[in-house]
């Protein structure tokens, strides 16, 4: 397999999907038909189901904390930390994994399109999201300390834009003019989908190398120059080399 190669000329822009986070044992409470606890899941993960019924969403949040916080991160988070260390600011890691786990195997320079399950912010003000691992199993429907409004998940629900402060900065490192290649590898995620297909071609765009690390193959698989067939935990320990 030819290898990975991480140098001072290079600078990588990782995208991780749910594939990571399932190697960890990440529990899921979308089943097949889409249910939890016989609600949709978009009455407990919208802005709708919120307003109609906070304390479900409170409750299910609290579940999905609890089913989290005792995972551990596996060997493709861990080659993620040592990718970093070894190339700075070279390195921009944006995931739609929403568990933290990247953060919790030590990555610094980490973009959360779709949020983060240990942190809140208030649905009614401008208060900064803050870390919380509290959970309100009963429903409890916690208050902002600033403006006494309901706190929520800080997390980008369906129907939700993604922080254009968070696209602006990904966009930023693959236009980024300083005399290095850029390299892009998507991993745990279809290739297929936005925002990896959308990012692909951006970076394939400024001629920079792409990488696919995941289990399955993608219907745009052809639009990556590299496609590794495997588990990101087994295939991204051995799959850099840096020089």
């Amino acid at each position: 397999m030819e290898p990975l190669v991480l140098d001072s000329k290079t600078r990588l822009l990782v995208l991780t999907g749910a594939g990571v986070s399932a190697e960890s044992g990440v529990p899921t409470f979308r089943g097949m038909n889409g249910l939890w606890e016989n609600h949709p899941v978009e009455a407990v993960a919208s802005p709708q189901g919120f307003e109609a019924n906070p304390a479900l969403v409170w409750r299910f949040y609290s579940q999905r904390r609890t089913g989290a916080a005792d995972v551990k991160p596996n060997p493709g988070h861990d080659a993620l930390v040592r990718w970093e260390q070894h190339l700075g600011d070279r390195f921009l890691l944006a995931t739609q994994n929403v568990d933290g786990l990247h953060t919790k195997a030590g990555s610094q320079r980490v973009v959360d399109m779709h949020g983060n399950l240990f942190r809140t912010k208030c649905a009614d003000c401008q208060r900064a999201p803050f870390a919380d691992t509290s959970v309100h199993p009963s429903g409890t429907v916690p208050k902002c300390d600033g403006c006494g409004g309901r706190l929520r998940p800080d997390i980008v629900w369906f129907g939700e834009m993604l922080d254009p402060n968070d696209l602006a900065r990904i966009g930023e490192f693959i236009t980024r003019d300083d005399g290095t290649r850029l390299v892009f590898l998507a991993a745990g995620t279809s290739g297929a989908v936005w925002p990896a297909a959308g990012i692909v071609d951006e970076v394939r765009s400024v001629r920079g190398d792409t990488w696919l690390v995941n289990y399955e193959s993608a219907a745009n698989t052809e639009r990556f120059h590299h496609f590794v067939q495997g588990l990101s935990g087994q295939v991204l320990p051995t799959l850099a080399k840096l020089v």
